[in-house]
């Protein structure tokens, strides 16, 4: 299974979202460190949830943190976060 499936499910379960993209933008990244030659390194990622309403952007990204704390500690070197009310 992808790194962005990964990401996926888990989102997917923890938040069910209205709105969840995620683009794999570690081609923008070769040959700079944390940037493995096949790419699913970093990301991009664009969510909507009922259980973001009313919270700050920093509750939110903490909230998605938390759900994607493995894959952040291991193959995804940086993810970016858009948290779309």
């Amino acid at each position: 299974m992808t790194i962005k499936a990964l990401m996926m499910d888990a989102l997917n379960d923890a938040f069910a979202p209205s709105l969840l993209e995620i683009e794999d933008v570690s081609y923008q990244h070769a040959g700079h460190a944390g940037a493995p030659a096949g790419g699913e390194s970093h990301f991009e990622l664009r969510i909507k949830a009922a259980a973001f309403e009313g919270q700050s952007r920093i509750a939110c990204h903490r909230q998605v943190n938390k759900v994607l704390a493995d894959l952040l500690a291991g193959p995804v070197h940086a993810l970016q976060i858009t948290i779309v009310k």
